[in-house]
């Protein structure tokens, strides 16, 4: 049974295209990540924070926002990384990650404008190591963590993913 997060997720995003970007922000060899309820099996999903590219902002104005409004972190939009086409009916987005570098702000919750304050869909942030990500259930994490095995960086991650 959908839950309201994921109600109002398919009726804001459901049944079009979506173009995304994603920002991966490293610390050392920890990974930022973000919860959002109402997505994946589980009914809450970690991913890099990111969010819908809008019209007249580029893709590195765009991440930045994003990045801001769901943590509370300024960056500097570095190296473009790769593409990951989402497709779990009725959402489907191109997601285009980029490294980021943090330049100032403060780490904090955020919230995502485009969802009524009352429901709101993020739910948490924090730094994960590859070995965190490892002993949790792999629905838990955005798909692109089913392509990282020990030894390999997400960083490092070039081309086109369709998980």
């Amino acid at each position: 049974m959908p839950t309201n997060q994921s109600e109002s997720i398919y009726n804001m995003y459901g049944n079009r295209l979506r173009v995304r970007v994603c920002g991966v922000c490293m610390e050392g060899d920890k990974i930022l990540l973000v919860k959002h309820n109402g997505l994946g099996e589980l009914g809450f999903c970690w991913m890099p924070p990111g969010g819908g590219v809008e019209y007249g902002g580029s893709l590195e104005s765009n991440l930045a926002r994003e990045f801001k409004e769901e943590t509370g972190l300024d960056v500097t939009v570095g190296k473009f990384l790769f593409v990951h086409e989402f497709l779990q009916p009725p959402l489907h987005a191109i997601e285009l990650f980029f490294a980021v570098s943090v330049t100032g702000g403060t780490l904090a919750l955020g919230i995502d404008p485009e969802m009524d304050i009352n429901n709101q869909i993020i739910d948490d942030l924090r730094y994960f190591s590859p070995d965190d990500i490892r002993k949790k259930k792999k629905e838990a994490f955005h798909q692109i963590f089913l392509k990282i095995t020990p030894g390999k960086n997400i960083l490092n991650m070039q081309g086109y993913f369709k998980i």
